[in-house]
């Protein structure tokens, strides 16, 4: 199974995996999580954000997921670039497939730019950022949508995923 998880740099994308392993990782210790932050320190930092490399990335992140469902795991992956042909090879070739977005206003995040990110981005400081200079992509097929302005407690995001998603489902009633 594979539980993909995207949005804006900024959205809350690692904290809402981060509630979810520590919901279900007790129960589901098959769990993994993949986050693109740590895989692209893990690959040693040789992409950079250019829109090219970032589908690489997202293409390394695949390839991993789809080695670790293989082998019976849950993996939960949250990753920032997105667009529709990445999404629908997720579709073509995961077969227990749930795509959660959360969705936040530009302006939301901006306001809390807790990276600095986008203020570098509109200062000029800092290039190739996703929803400034690369263009994002809004899911178009999505399971599940979570508007993120409004700042809902991640645990309780956590537990409506685990509720839409039947293996999970089982886990948290037991």
């Amino acid at each position: 199974m594979v539980i993909w998880i995207t949005g804006l740099s900024g959205a809350g994308k690692t904290t809402l995996c981060l509630a979810l392993k520590d919901m279900l990782k007790p129960r589901l210790p098959e769990l993994v999580i993949l986050d693109g932050d740590e895989v692209r320190e893990a690959f040693g930092h040789n992409l950079s954000y250019s829109e090219s490399d970032r589908i690489l990335q997202v293409k390394r992140l695949q390839t991993m997921a789809g080695v670790l469902s293989r082998q019976g795991l849950i993996v939960i992956v949250g990753v920032l670039y997105n667009n529709p042909e990445l999404l629908r090879w997720n579709r073509e070739n995961f077969s227990d497939y749930h795509e959660i977005y959360l969705d936040v206003s530009l302006d939301a995040i901006m306001e809390q730019d807790v990276k600095g990110l986008y203020s570098a981005a509109h200062e000029g400081r800092e290039k190739n950022v996703v929803g400034v200079d690369i263009e994002w992509n809004v899911p178009d097929k999505a399971d599940l949508v979570f508007n993120t302005d409004d700042r809902r407690p991640p645990e309780e995001m956590a537990r409506t995923v685990a509720e839409r998603v039947p293996r999970l489902a089982e886990a948290i009633k037991n």
